[in-house]
């Protein structure tokens, strides 16, 4: 399932995003660094994939070779809920 990074919303694509494609709900750029699998704002360059070149803006529109959509467990899950989940299952596992 892919769900736009601004307004949570599912949104049916093909298997490929081009640069100019926009959420149908809010208008937001499909194609950006917050909705692509490789996104992780603890690595270097909030980008997982190491030979990409820095990008910016993270919510608009960009020309990286190794975008692919991510794809979310459940509508409305957000990077946050992420990582709050995360921190929550990590403090459990050493819960004293």
């Amino acid at each position: 399932m892919k769900v736009c990074h601004k307004c949570r919303k599912e949104v049916s694509i093909g298997p490929r995003v081009g640069r100019k494609d926009e959420c149908p709900h809010c208008r937001a750029d499909l194609a950006c660094c917050l909705n692509c699998r490789f996104y992780d704002r603890s690595a270097p360059k909030q980008c997982r994939e190491t030979i990409a070149e820095l990008v910016r803006e993270k919510d608009k529109a960009n020309y990286c070779d190794f975008f692919q959509f991510r794809e979310s467990a459940a509508a409305g899950e957000s990077v946050k809920d992420g990582e709050t989940s995360s921190r929550k299952a990590l403090d459990d596992l050493f819960k004293k």
